[in-house]
């Protein structure tokens, strides 16, 4: 399995990597030696991280899925190999249901946060199975707790939670470890206009390195199929969901 303290020679793909948690993540996996494909819908922005950390860029729309597979086989290529792919492109919902309900926005949204997780996860497994890899995908604290204000959004996260919980068993006697991030509110685009919002209502907005110091903590992880939570005055762990009730006779 991938390790934080042994990069080098390995090769990874970070999706939403022009950005925001992507980009750093990006950069402390190549300043660890690691080559990095910086995958991302926005040309400009992930080419200049790319070319700041030595990477390589790819045009990757990840809610297509064509754009999935050939940002594998462009770290396949170009690296030999693939040892992580962290699938962390997202958007905000932007709409909720009754009279705000967007079917538009509705798609986008669950095209980035839940296909983007889903084509990515299918398109790197058979790479992954040949190095041990490992799976990581951004999910949100919202993939955890029920969110009043955006329920959309809480939807796809929680998605990609079970998506999470269910492969992590699954994929376990590949070798392949898969792990979620769930962050609560960082300092990223994502935030949008709701920032004056959280800030007005004394809610801490955390920075993009705690959530990446909570990234390479998941990483060292020797379990799979977990949830780390990442909120701002504790030590991120992986949540500990209640186990279901089983049948009676």
């Amino acid at each position: 399995m991938i390790r934080s303290d042994r990069l080098e020679g390995k090769a990874a793909l970070v999706t939403g990597a022009g950005s925001g948690i992507g980009a750093e993540v990006a950069r402390r996996l190549a300043a660890g030696g690691a080559g990095v494909v910086v995958a991302d819908i926005d040309d400009e922005a992930g080419k200049r991280v790319a070319a700041e950390i030595g990477g390589t860029f790819v045009h990757c729309d990840v809610a297509a899925f064509p754009d999935n597979e050939a940002a594998v086989a462009t770290a396949t290529s170009r690296y030999g190999r693939l040892d992580l792919a962290f699938l962390n492109a997202g958007i905000a919902t932007g709409c909720g249901l009754g009279d705000d309900f967007d079917l538009g926005r509705y798609r986008l949204a669950m095209g980035a946060n839940l296909d983007g997780v889903v084509f990515g996860a299918h398109a790197a497994l058979p790479a992954l199975k040949a190095t041990g890899g490992t799976i990581v995908a951004t999910a949100s604290l919202a993939g955890i707790v029920g969110i009043l204000s955006d329920p959309i959004y809480a939807a796809n996260k929680h998605a990609v939670v079970g998506l999470v919980r269910s492969l992590g068993e699954a994929l376990e006697p590949a070798g392949v470890k898969v792990q979620a991030l769930c962050p609560s509110f960082a300092d990223t685009a994502i935030l949008g206009d709701h920032r004056g919002l959280l800030q007005e209502l004394g809610i801490p907005i955390m920075k993009v390195g705690d959530v990446a110091d909570a990234f390479f903590r998941l990483l060292d992880s020797e379990g799979t199929g977990e949830c780390w939570y990442v909120v701002s005055g504790r030590e991120s762990e992986p949540f500990q969901f209640r186990r279901a009730p089983g049948p009676r006779d």
